[in-house]
C-alpha cells in the first residue's frame, strides 16, 4: 500500500485527485494540505510515500517546498501537479530531485500511471517535456534569458511577474527588500532588461506564470 499526501489550494481539485486515486486499491490517501506550511506540519506527523503537490500555493511554494521536502523527508517522492508549463519549469524540477511533473488538465489515467511509475521508483514526465530535456542533452547553450538565472533569481522573476511588490516577496521569502534588490538587479542584468514591465511581459509571453 503506498502512502500519499495531496497539497493543494483548491479544495475540488484535491478532491478530484482523491477520487482518481481512490480507484487503485494498493493507493491510499492519508492526509490533505492546502499550503506548503501545512503540508510540512503534515509531513512531520504522517508516513506516507508520494506527495502531490501544486507548486503555487499560499505560504512556502515553489523551489523552496521542493527543497525543504526533499532536505527533511529525503525518501519520499514528489510527483508536482500545476498549470505552470511543464516545458519551462519542468527541468529545473527535476534538477530539484522531484518524481515527476504533469498538468493540471491531466487526464485519470495518466495520474494513476504517473503514480504507478514513481511508486517504482521510476520517474514520470510529459512527452512535450521528454522532448525539452532530450533537445538539452550535451549541454547545448541556454536559448532561453530565463534559462540563465539561478533557482532563486528564477523564483524571484516569477513572482514578480505574478504582481508581487518588492515588499511582498520580501515576507514571503524572508529575505530583505535590500536582497531582493539585489537578485532584482541580477535578473535584470543576466536577461537585458531594464523594468519589471519587461520581465512581466517576458514571463507571460514564456507561460512562466498562471
Amino acid at each position: 500500500m503506498f502512502k500519499i499526501i495531496i497539497a493543494d489550494d483548491h479544495p475540488l481539485l484535491r478532491e478530484g485527485l482523491k477520487k482518481i486515486l481512490s480507484q487503485e486499491k494498493n493507493f491510499q490517501t492519508v492526509a490533505e494540505a492546502n499550503n506548503g506550511d501545512q503540508l510540512l506540519k503534515t509531513l512531520s506527523s504522517t508516513d506516507c510515500d508520494i506527495v502531490i503537490v501544486d507548486l503555487n500555493m499560499p505560504g512556502k511554494h515553489g523551489l523552496d517546498l521542493i527543497k525543504d521536502i526533499k532536505a527533511f523527508y529525503p525518501k519520499i517522492k514528489i510527483l508536482v501537479v500545476s498549470a505552470l508549463s511543464s516545458e519551462k519549469h519542468g527541468p529545473r524540477l527535476l534538477k530539484s530531485g522531484i518524481s515527476g511533473f504533469m498538468p493540471k488538465d491531466l487526464a485519470a489515467d495518466e495520474l494513476i500511471e504517473a503514480v504507478k511509475k514513481i511508486s517504482l521508483g521510476q520517474k514520470y514526465i510529459t512527452p512535450s517535456l521528454a522532448d525539452k530535456l532530450a533537445s538539452s542533452f550535451g549541454e547545448i547553450p541556454a536559448d532561453k534569458p530565463h534559462e540563465k538565472l539561478s533557482d532563486r533569481e528564477f523564483q524571484i522573476l516569477c513572482l514578480i511577474a505574478e504582481g508581487y511588490t518588492v515588499h511582498e516577496i520580501s515576507v514571503k521569502l524572508s529575505i530583505s527588500i535590500s536582497t531582493i534588490n539585489t537578485y532584482h538587479s541580477r535578473i535584470c542584468e543576466k536577461m537585458d532588461m531594464k523594468s519589471n514591465a519587461e520581465l512581466i511581459l517576458y514571463a507571460i509571453k514564456n507561460n512562466l506564470v498562471e
